[in-house]
């Protein structure tokens, strides 16, 4: 097992990443004592396959545990969605000490964390990430929110989790391209913050699709110690130290809001605005001609997509993205790269400059 420490003045807590500790989540928890009753949000392929052994682990330690099942999409990041789990809560919560578990990806880690949040102004939750993705970029650093129709994430807040709880194994049943969803971010990792990162990734890319437990461990534990040291510099991004967490999510998000969430998950959106974000920087001219063509070999490699479809319009990316929370008024600001490794925050990148990166990506208009 590996242990990775948000080193948080108020709210700190630990990421432990490793294999068959699922089991061993009671025992944990007894330790963190976050309450008795624990509450779980989970969907129902996910409750399925693992919650026999999390309620088992839980009611070994004397825990008494409730599931609630949200649909497994991004239309369970909503208000409605929220409310109904909420009202759900308030009829369970009676004489207990509750507290939440997310035990799922993305969307499930971000609804559950935004719940627990405002409900009765704030109650534990724990972190069990069931994707890639989850483990090594969503479950960590307290950012929770529901989607508008206006865009990803306009409402929410930051509510650190009490744990994070990483279990390899259940990587394990995941699809080769939810797979590929947690290699952008994996990537996206190493192009802000870490060249061994990304030549690791070059060499190693075949064995992680494959499900290798002894890299699928490094590049986790790697991704949490990133991600945990930022966080710890920039709890709430108030620095612009942690804005660069965001690098080819401006772009990535306007490409989902613009498709209606239909044609791409988040990481298969984030590598699309991986290579756009790349060629911004090249085109504004921080980053050296080449390295944009060696970070998308990288992503091709991986069977990431490289072309946007051309179903999801130009003009609706850009209208899209205009609503991305770093815009500050009619100022925009883009997360870009220098070199691999080397990301920063700018300001008033020219339009003409993200259109023309976007025309790249775009299937016909490139």
């Amino acid at each position: 097992m590996k242990s990775v420490k948000v080193s948080l003045k108020n709210n700190p807590y630990k990421i432990l990443i490793g294999t068959n500790l699922i089991n061993s989540l009671g025992k944990i928890l007894e330790e963190i004592n976050p309450g008795t009753d624990a509450y779980i949000i989970s969907n129902p392929l996910i409750k399925n396959k693992y919650g026999k052994a999390l309620s088992n682990a839980l009611a070994h330690e004397g825990f008494s545990v409730k599931f609630k099942l949200v649909a497994d999409t991004e239309k369970s990041k909503s208000l409605g969605c929220a409310a109904s789990v909420i009202q759900d809560i308030t009829r369970y919560d009676k004489k207990r000490r509750i507290f939440i578990i997310a035990l799922g990806g993305g969307v499930v880690g971000d609804l559950a964390g935004f719940v627990a949040s405002i409900y009765k102004r704030g109650i534990p939750y724990i972190q069990v990430p069931t994707t890639l993705l989850a483990q090594v970029d969503s479950s960590i650093g307290g950012k929770t929110g529901v989607d508008l129709s206006q865009g990803k994430n306009l409402l929410g807040a930051f509510y650190q989790p009490r744990l994070v709880l990483s279990e390899i194994n259940f990587l394990k049943s995941l699809d080769t391209r939810q797979i590929r969803a947690g290699l952008a971010e994996i990537i996206k990792y190493a192009l802000i913050k870490d060249p061994v990162l990304f030549n690791y990734l070059q060499k190693h890319y075949r064995e992680i699709l494959a499900l290798k437990t002894a890299p699928l461990e490094y590049v986790i534990t790697r991704c949490s110690a990133i991600k945990a040291k930022i966080v710890e510099l920039d709890e709430r991004e108030e620095k612009g130290i942690r804005t660069i967490l965001n690098f080819g999510h401006t772009i990535g998000h306007a490409i989902e809001t613009a498709g209606g969430y239909s044609f791409y998950n988040h990481g298969e959106a984030v590598a699309l605005g991986l290579l756009v974000e790349s060629r911004i920087s090249e085109k504004s001219g921080l980053l050296k001609p080449g390295i944009s063509e060696k970070i998308e070999s990288l992503v091709k490699a991986t069977g990431l997509p490289t072309k946007i479809r051309k179903e999801i319009s130009l003009e609706k990316i850009i209208q899209a993205h205009y609503r991305d929370k770093k815009f500050i008024g009619k100022e925009n600001r883009l997360v870009l790269i220098r070199n691999i490794g080397k990301a920063e925050v700018k300001k008033n990148i020219p339009l003409e400059i993200i259109k023309s990166a976007l025309k790249e990506r775009i299937t016909g208009q490139g």
